[in-house]
């Protein structure tokens, strides 16, 4: 009698979630576009615009094309930056944090030249805490953290790229 009392609290409280439209962020990665074609102006070797890239073909609604007369929306890099300054110092003097800081800065203009989405920066920070004799994990570390921001960068330009309001 307990068991089936669990049972129907766990099936109503299910019920529940379902109900309310609660979703697991990521779970609905596809982003309603509102331009069927787009040219990224990245270098070849850029792996933010590799990234960025396969997240928009992934999603079967948007082509990346490589002529940028062919694209319904041209996504241009204005800057891009990486940084990495001391934080903080411990009493000897010496680095125990570090913040590192990325940054991008682009514009998104439509077929016809005309800016959709005006210069648009985006700043991603991180704390690296650092150890001298710990060096080559903390070089791994500050990698990782690097394309951590990436991937947050993507997901927040494909964000700004939906909520574009074609002209």
């Amino acid at each position: 009698m307990v068991n089936f009392g669990k049972f129907i609290l766990a099936l109503a409280l299910l019920a529940g979630l379902s109900a309310c439209g609660f979703q697991l962020r990521g779970s609905g990665s596809a982003y309603n576009m509102p331009f069927k074609t787009i040219y990224l102006a990245f270098p070849d070797n850029s792996s933010l615009g590799t990234e960025l890239r396969r997240n928009l073909r992934g999603s079967d609604k948007v082509d990346v094309v490589s002529d940028p007369a062919k694209a319904d929306a041209r996504f241009e890099v204005v800057s891009e930056n990486r940084t990495k300054a001391i934080l903080s110092l411990n009493s000897q003097g010496r680095v125990r944090e570090y913040l590192l800081t990325y940054t991008l800065v682009f514009r998104v203009r439509d077929a016809k030249g005309t800016e959709v989405l005006g210069a648009t920066e985006i700043v991603l920070k991180r704390p690296l805490t650092f150890n001298e004799s710990q060096v080559l994990a903390k070089e791994t570390e500050e990698a990782l953290l690097y394309r951590d921001m990436q991937t947050d960068l993507v997901q927040q330009i494909l964000r700004r790229l939906a909520a574009v309001k074609p002209t």
